[in-house]
């Protein structure tokens, strides 16, 4: 973002929850007190997260300043999903460094505000503060029925391994020259907010899909205390990426290692599988069988005639890139 003097941080607070959805289910005070007062839904149990996105590790220049602030939110809304959980509100913490352009903030907080209002969370309160770098960091509360959240541990050999959507678009988003739409992949992620409770009550155990296939299912699988085995032919991939890889390894590492694509990974009992199908398709979501869950540890990934697949990567790890870039 280009350098100027940026507005003081009441009126940059004043102009930048103007673009904010600050009103929803259960928020008795929004923005504008010392903290927000909110109201949790009656019968359910309230599930949050929290996450941040920072300049050179989670977005450059090739970013809007409405990618930043959609992003920002996206991400945690993911989280969410994979819980099985309905959003109600997010607050917003945002980093300001010297010279920031107001305007190119106040364009953040309508990407982050189009996210909200897409997705029906209300921006019940946050922070502003100086900062080297620009950041946003928001908080995400949601809502399930008591006892009904859906985590990473309970799955369970013989239980199939499903995927949402299809993997590797947002890695082939950052190739230079990437095709506009794998580009919004990594951009602009869409939270699987409907799928995820849709499948909430058929699926075992989730987890989504922000650090790489082969890392996030492992999570899951130590969660559970069991392995998998995942068919790199059975990995759905979508047209655009099928075309930039000219149908060789690119797009299968991307799939199995690139990270940022924020579908859901989830165990679902092979006899449950005619349900779980029709949940997606209740949530326009497309779903796909990747593998199973098996007795023991650790993810193999085999090819078309069962022979094991070396995996270039894992996945992403926050401290040890340098960047997502």
């Amino acid at each position: 973002m280009s350098r100027r003097s940026p507005p003081g941080e009441f009126e940059l607070i004043r102009r930048f929850t103007q673009a904010l959805p600050v009103r929803g289910e259960g928020v008795r005070v929004g923005p504008g007190d010392d903290a927000a007062v909110l109201a949790p839904p009656a019968g359910e149990e309230l599930v949050a997260t929290a996450d941040a996105v920072v300049a050179g590790v989670h977005f450059d220049r090739a970013f809007t300043p409405e990618d930043v602030g959609w992003k920002a939110l996206a991400v945690n809304l993911s989280d969410l999903a994979a819980m099985g959980a309905r959003p109600l509100w997010a607050l917003v913490c945002l980093g300001v460094p010297p010279g920031a352009r107001a305007a190119e903030l106040v364009r953040l907080g309508r990407g982050l505000g189009a996210c909200a209002r897409r997705h029906g969370i209300a921006v019940a309160g946050g922070n502003v503060t100086r900062a080297a770098e620009l950041s946003v960091t928001v908080t995400a509360v949601g809502a399930v029925p008591h006892g009904r959240a859906l985590l990473r541990a309970g799955a369970r050999p013989g239980d199939l391994v499903l995927v949402t959507g299809t993997l590797g678009d947002a890695a082939l988003g950052r190739v230079p020259g990437a095709p506009a739409a794998l580009a919004r992949r990594q951009r602009r992620p869409t939270p699987r907010l409907a799928a995820g409770r849709a499948l909430a009550s058929v699926a075992r155990a989730a987890i989504d899909v922000s650090d790489g296939l082969v890392q996030d299912l492992s999570h899951l699988c130590e969660a559970s205390g069991v392995g998998a085995r995942i068919g790199v032919a059975d990995l759905p991939l979508s047209a655009a990426a099928r075309r930039l890889s000219r149908g060789g390894a690119a797009a299968r590492d991307a799939a199995l290692s690139g990270g940022e694509d924020y579908e859901l990974l989830l165990a679902i009992a092979p006899s449950l599988l005619p349900a779980a199908q029709a949940a997606a398709a209740k949530a326009r979501t497309p779903l796909t069988v990747i593998g199973r869950f098996v007795r023991g540890r650790g993810v193999r990934v085999v090819g078309p005639t069962g022979a094991a697949v070396a995996v270039a990567a894992r996945g992403h790890d926050h401290l040890r890139a340098p960047s997502a870039l």
